[in-house]
C-alpha cells in the first residue's frame, strides 16, 4: 500500500547500505534517521506497535483512508533481516465442502505469506515497496488499468450512444469498478425488456379483443385457438425448449472460448434449426387433420368444425418455422448483450394480426351483428384470417435482421456441424425434449377436456367457458410473469451461466435469490389482484363478446390467480439447473407438474358442472406448479451445497403475502359493491376495476411499509429517484 511519504524511497530501490566504516548513530545516506523516542503520554504514538494478531483478521479495521494518512516517516518498518520471524498467526482453514454462508458479510481471509511482507499493510514487500506522496496518489489513481473482464460485453446491452459493430464484438472490456455497475446494467436490461414486453402484451390484448369482436369467444374461436396453438406446441416440443434453456449457456461459452466470438457456432446452430424446423413444418402441414383430432375429439367429430379447423391449421402450422428463426436470432442477440429486440419485435406480429381481423370485421361484419359460426364463415374469410396470422410471424422474424447487423453478426449457412459442440448441446436438449413433451401432454389433456366442456356449456347458453376462455384468461394471467420474471431472469441468465461454469455456487445462489425476491415484489400483488379483481378485468376487456361470456372468463382468471406465485418461482428455480447444463432434473419436475395438472383437471371435468369445469382446470394449473416448486427447490438446494438463501426468500414472500391478504379483501369488497350498484357492463367493470385497484394498492403499500419489506422499499426508492423526487 502506498503511503504519503517521500523520505525512504531509496530503501525500496536498493539504496546504499551502511558501510563498515560508518560510526554508530551517524546518519547514512539514503536512510531516514531513527526517530527520537516519543513520550509515553503522546496519544498518537502510544502503543503504536502493540502486537495484536487478531486485528489483522478484522477486515473492517483495514481502512484505506487511515492507511493513506498514516505517518510512516515517524514509524518506518524494520529493515529486512533484523527481526526474528514469528510463527504463523493461525492455521490455514480447511476447504469447505459447501458454498460460503451468505449471512457472513466477509469471509475469513487466507493465511498471510511468510517473509517480510507480513509486516507491511496489505502484503507490501519491505524491499520493493515504493512510497509516494498524496498528490501523486491522487493524480495517478486513474492511470491503473482495471482488470479486463471477458464477459463485460454481455452487460453493455442498450447504451444510449450508438455503437459500431467493432465495439459490439465479443472482446475483452474493462470490468466495472463497482459491483453496482453490473447490477445497474442488469436493471437497465430488465427495464428495456419489461418495456418491450408491456407494449407487446398490450398489443396482444388488443389482438384478442379484435379477434373476439370478429369471431366471438364460442365454438368458432375455439377452432381457431386449437389451430393456432398447434404450431406453438409442436415448435416447443421439437426444439423451442432446447433453444431457450440449453443454447444460451452454449452460446456464452462459444463467445468466451472461440476466436471469432462464437459467430461460427451461432451460424451452425441457425442452419441446424432452419433445416430441422423446415422438415418438421412440411410433415405437420400434411398431417394437419390428425393433429386437430389429437387436440380435440369434439372438433374432429363435427365435419363443419373439422374443415374450418384444418383450413386454419394449414395457414398456422408454417408459423413454427418463423418462430424458430425468431427465437434463435433473439438468443444470439441476448448472448451479445442485446436484449431489446426479442421483446419488441412481437409487437409487429400483433399489429399485423390486429389489422387482419380488423379487415375481416370491415369486410364481413363483427360477431355481434353476424353471429358467424363454422358453418357460416366463407372460404375467403378463413383465407384472410389464416394468411394474416402467418404474415405476422414472418414480419416478426425478419425484423430481427437489422438488429443482428447492428450487433456485427452476419448470418450464414454452415453445414459443418460435426465436431463443434452441437452434439453436446443436442445431448443436453434430449432431456429438454422430454421436459416439453411432458408439459405438452398435460396441455393436450386440458385442451381436450376444455373444448368438450365448452361445447356443452355453450349449448346451455354459457359462452366463454371453453378453451378460448381458458386461453384468454391464461394470457392475461401470464402478463406479470412475462414482464417481470422473464425480463429479470433473461438479463441474469448469462451471468448465472458464467458463475456455474466457474464453479461459483455462491454467485449462482445469490442470483437465484435476487431473481426470486425482485420478481416477488410485483408477482405476489398481481396474483392477489387477479383473485380480487378478475371479474371486472375480464368484463372490461371482453365486454364486446357479451356480459356473461366476459364474466365467465373473469371467473377463470380468478381461479388462475394465486397460482401465479408458484408459477413464477418455478421459472426462476429451473434457470439454476439450466445454468449447470442439467436438463434431466427439470424434466422430472415437469412430469410431476403435468401429472398433477392433468389429473386435477380431469377431476374438475367429471365433478363440476360444464360451466365451472374450466374454472376448476385453471385452479389445477396453479396447484400443479405449487407441487413442482417444492420438488425443484429441494433439488436445487442440494445442488448448491445445502443453501438456497431460503430464510431470506421465505421472509420476503411471507411479508408480501401478509400485506396482500387484507389489500385483496378490501379490493374485492369494493369491486363487488360497484358491480352490484352500477352493473357488469363495460362502464361498471371499469369503475369497479379503478376503485378496487386503488384500494388494493393503498392498503398494500401501507401494510408493506409497516412490515418493512426491503425489496419493495428499494424499488420505490429507485422509482422516486428516476422521477427526481
Amino acid at each position: 500500500m502506498n503511503a504519503p511519504y517521500e523520505g525512504d524511497r531509496a530503501q525500496g530501490t536498493g539504496g546504499p547500505a551502511p558501510s563498515q566504516g560508518t560510526a554508530p548513530g551517524a546518519p547514512v545516506p539514503g536512510q531516514v534517521p531513527a526517530p527520537a523516542p516519543a513520550p509515553d503520554h503522546d496519544p498518537y504514538v502510544q502503543d503504536a506497535y502493540a502486537y495484536d494478531p487478531y486485528r489483522a483478521q478484522d477486515l473492517s479495521a483495514q481502512d484505506p483512508v487511515a492507511e493513506v494518512l498514516y505517518d510512516r516517516a515517524s514509524h518506518p518498518p524494520p529493515p529486512p533481516g533484523t527481526f526474528q520471524e514469528p510463527g504463523p498467526l493461525y492455521a490455514a482453514p480447511a476447504a469447505p465442502s459447501y458454498a460460503p454462508d451468505p449471512r457472513v458479510w466477509a469471509q475469513t481471509p487466507p493465511p498471510e505469506p511468510d517473509g517480510p511482507s507480513r509486516h507491511l499493510p496489505y502484503g507490501d514487500h519491505a524491499t520493493t515497496t515504493q512510497f509516494v506522496g498524496v498528490d501523486s496518489l491522487v493524480t495517478k489513481a486513474a492511470d491503473q488499468d482495471p482488470r479486463p473482464d471477458a464477459f463485460a460485453h454481455l452487460y453493455r446491452d442498450q447504451d444510449a450512444a450508438p455503437r459500431t459493430p467493432a465495439e459490439d464484438a465479443p472482446v475483452a472490456a474493462p470490468a466495472p469498478s463497482k459491483p453496482a455497475g453490473r447490477a445497474s446494467s442488469l436493471l437497465k436490461s430488465s427495464a428495456l425488456m419489461a418495456a418491450g414486453t408491456i407494449v407487446s402484451r398490450i398489443t396482444g390484448f388488443l389482438r384478442t379483443l379484435v379477434i373476439a369482436g370478429a369471431i366471438g369467444v364460442a365454438t368458432l374461436n375455439d377452432s381457431y385457438q386449437v389451430a393456432n396453438t398447434l404450431p406453438t406446441m409442436i415448435y416447443v416440443l421439437v426444439g423451442g425448449g432446447a433453444l431457450n434453456a440449453v443454447f444460451i449457456p452454449q452460446l456464452v461459452r462459444a463467445m468466451k472460448n472461440d476466436e471469432d466470438g462464437g459467430e461460427a457456432y451461432a451460424n451452425r446452430l441457425l442452419t441446424l434449426v432452419m433445416v430441422l424446423l423446415g422438415a418438421v413444418t412440411v410433415v405437420c402441414v400434411l398431417a394437419a387433420p390428425l393433429f386437430i383430432g389429437m387436440m380435440s375429439q369434439k372438433i374432429a367429430d363435427d365435419p363443419a368444425r373439422l374443415d374450418v379447423a384444418v383450413a386454419f391449421a394449414h395457414y398456422c402450422l408454417p408459423t413454427m418455422f418463423f418462430m424458430g428463426m425468431h427465437v434463435v436470432l433473439g438468443q444470439i442477440l441476448n448472448a451479445r448483450g442485446r436484449f431489446g429486440a426479442m421483446m419488441w419485435t412481437p409487437v409487429l406480429n400483433n399489429i399485423v394480426v390486429i389489422a387482419t381481423f380488423g379487415a375481416f370485421i370491415w369486410a364481413f361484419g363483427g360477431f355481434t351483428t353476424t353471429g358467424v359460426t363454422e358453418a357460416g364463415i366463407t372460404p375467403e374469410g378463413v383465407r384472410l384470417l389464416g394468411l394474416g396470422t402467418l404474415l405476422g410471424l414472418v414480419v416478426q422474424s425478419l425484423a430481427m435482421l437489422p438488429y443482428l447487423r447492428d450487433a456485427g453478426f452476419k448470418p450464414r449457412l454452415r453445414f459443418d456441424w460435426k465436431g463443434h459442440g452441437l452434439g453436446k448441446a443436442a445431448g443436453l436438449a434430449k432431456w429438454t425434449f422430454f421436459f416439453v413433451l411432458a408439459n405438452q401432454l398435460g396441455l393436450i389433456v386440458v385442451t381436450q377436456l376444455a373444448t368438450w366442456a365448452g361445447e356443452v356449456a355453450d349449448k346451455q347458453g354459457h359462452g366463454g367457458t371453453g378453451i378460448t376462455g381458458y386461453n384468454y384468461a391464461l394470457l392475461l394471467w401470464q402478463m406479470p410473469q412475462a414482464i417481470i420474471t422473464v425480463s429479470v431472469m433473461t438479463a441474469v441468465l448469462p451471468r448465472i451461466s458464467r458463475s456455474a461454469h466457474d464453479g461459483d455456487a455462491a454467485a449462482v445462489r445469490d442470483d437465484i435469490s435476487y431473481g426470486l425476491r425482485t420478481s416477488a415484489v410485483a408477482i405476489v400483488p398481481c396474483a392477489f389482484a387477479f383473485l380480487a379483481l378478475g371479474v371486472p378485468m375480464a368484463g372490461l376487456l371482453y365486454a364486446g363478446s357479451g356480459t356473461q361470456s366476459a364474466q365467465n372468463i373473469g371467473f377463470i382468471l380468478m381461479a388462475f390467480g394465486l397460482g401465479l406465485i408458484p408459477y413464477s418461482v418455478q421459472y426462476v428455480v429451473l434457470r439454476g439447473f439450466y445454468a449447470y447444463e442439467d436438463t434431466r432434473t427439470p424434466f422430472y419436475n415437469t412430469v410431476i407438474v403435468a401429472a398433477v395438472n392433468a389429473g386435477m383437471s380431469a377431476v374438475a371435468f367429471f365433478v363440476l358442472p360444464a360451466r365451472w369445469a374450466v374454472v376448476g382446470m385453471a385452479a389445477a394449473y396453479g396447484l400443479g406448479y405449487a407441487v413442482g416448486v417444492g420438488v425443484a427447490w429441494r433439488r436445487l438446494r442440494t445442488r448448491l451445497g445445502g443453501d438456497l438463501d431460503g430464510a431470506h426468500v421465505m421472509r420476503t414472500y411471507t411479508r408480501l403475502i401478509g400485506a396482500c391478504v387484507p389489500a385483496a379483501a378490501v379490493a374485492g369488497a369494493v369491486a363487488f359493491a360497484v358491480l352490484h350498484y352500477i352493473g357488469s357492463g363495460a362502464l361498471g367493470s371499469l369503475t369497479a376495476l379503478v376503485a378496487g385497484g386503488i384500494s388494493l394498492a393503498a392498503v398494500f403499500l401501507v401494510a408493506a411499509k409497516r412490515m418493512r419489506i426491503e425489496e419493495l422499499n428499494a424499488m420505490v426508492g429507485m422509482v422516486r429517484g428516476r422521477l427526481g423526487r
